[in-house]
């Protein structure tokens, strides 16, 4: 089947390949949409081509609230087609490499897309065959996980079930997007099975590949507070490595020293957090840095090697947290760069490392994690307001109510609300 692109506004399909694009952006998820309407509102006259080959665009902050019972999986997810911005040409197919050399985007039908700049996020790769067992296991034998859109509803259905028994939640080494998502999965488990009268019964454990609780000192006294109050026990530089989804046992390599030993743990219910890597066909790609992922300087997010591509969002490789606060972020800097590279200027704006993670410690409470590079705190609101270091209802209610819309209404519609891009020397 040829590859074409389709426009959002009445126009001629044309092959992919027929001409060459001022903006070919790979992925079309929060990051890439949000770039594409950010430049469409500064040059509604932008050629820009969107590669994306999936049909269904998901909102995945909400898979937590979805395994938590307080989300229906289904106000998560909305048509691809929805989202795309007006006058963007939508290719839908999959990009496999990258020809930086020519201005190319290889795609998987083997044809090319033309760009003057390249703008890079196609995610990150959740690799659920590096746990032996995990993938076939998973949805059934008690193996769940909300990473997933199909699973985050069997989390909730785990969870209304268990009565008694031992619960795992595991954490594998970093990268991975939203850094806080295991512990969250446990905190609003817990709070359902101690509504229910039922915690008492049930052993908690949270198994870790790091050797701390959350990356940021400044919130792990809050954390705390829970993991004590849920009698949670904490395993660290504990590395989930096979699932017996029929056994229901689960492997772990934990570091005790020097040494490591292989434990095995018999479980009524397992979160897992599959490890995570950039896209193969970018690791494998001459944008690469040495971490699989683009190589970019952190400020600009422009690639370190090609001064017409840019990258942001989850495959990058900068060190902020992956997570969606950090796309909506890093988007409209990388537009106004992406508009400063098409007229043959050096960036104009950097990016300091934000990001943030709602800890939603408790149904009605969330500690609100935010920061940049480097741990350093970075709040949104007075701490009279939100003290982010704290739990909070305020947060809650951010959480619950006011970023969804935000997402839908707001960061893919190009309308940058507390997100203005810094503009450098200012």
């Amino acid at each position: 089947m040829p590859i074409t692109t389709q426009t959002t506004s009445p126009a001629p399909l044309v092959p992919a390949a027929a001409r060459t694009f001022d903006v070919v952006i790979v992925g079309g998820g929060s990051a890439g949409i949000a770039t594409a309407a950010s430049l469409l509102k500064r040059n509604s006259r932008l050629d820009i081509a969107i590669i994306e080959p999936s049909e269904v665009h998901y909102y995945q902050p909400g898979w937590t609230m979805v395994g938590g019972g307080i989300f229906d999986a289904q106000v998560t997810r909305r048509s691809q087609a929805s989202v795309m911005p007006d006058g963007v040409k939508w290719i839908r197919a999959s990009a496999s490499g990258f020809a930086p050399q020519d201005n190319r985007v290889i795609l998987a039908d083997g044809s090319d897309v033309h760009y003057r700049v390249l703008v890079a996020c196609p995610g990150i790769k959740l690799d659920w065959d590096a746990i032996p067992g995990l993938r076939d296991a998973l949805g059934h034998h008690g193996v769940t996980s909300n990473y997933g859109y199909d699973l985050a509803p069997y989390t909730r259905q785990l969870v209304d079930a268990l009565r008694g028994g031992r619960a795992l939640f595991t954490q594998p080494p970093m990268p991975i997007k939203c850094a806080g998502a295991p512990q969250k999965a446990m905190y609003l488990s817990c709070t359902r099975w101690d509504k229910s009268g039922v915690l008492p019964s049930i052993d908690v454990q949270f198994h870790t590949a790091g050797a701390v609780l959350f990356g940021v000192p400044a919130y792990v006294p809050a954390l705390m507070e829970y993991v004590q109050r849920y009698d949670a026990h904490l395993n660290f530089e504990s590395k989930l490595v096979a699932v017996d989804g029929p056994g229901r046992f689960a492997t772990f390599e934990q570091k005790r020293g020097d040494a490591v030993t292989r434990v095995e743990e018999h479980f009524d219910m397992i979160h897992v957090v599959p490890p995570q890597t950039a896209p193969d066909f970018v690791r494998s790609s001459p944008l690469a840095a040495a971490s699989g992922f683009i190589d970019v300087d952190e400020a600009t997010l422009r690639h370190t090697h090609y001064p017409n591509v840019f990258a942001l969002g989850d495959a990058c490789s900068a060190s902020n947290a992956k997570t969606m606060a950090a796309a909506r972020k890093q988007a409209p800097v990388v537009a106004v760069n992406v508009l400063a590279a098409l007229q043959g200027k050096p960036p104009v704006a950097e990016y300091d490392g934000y990001g943030s993670c709602p800890l939603t410690v408790e149904s009605g409470k969330i500690v609100l994690a935010e920061f940049g590079y480097g741990g350093k705190l970075l709040p949104s609101f007075p701490t009279w307001l939100i003290d982010g270091t704290r739990p909070s209802r305020l947060a809650w209610l951010l959480k619950d109510t006011i970023l969804p819309p935000v997402y839908w209404h707001g960061m893919l519609k190009g309308r940058e609300w507390m997100v203005k891009p810094h503009m450098i020397g200012n």
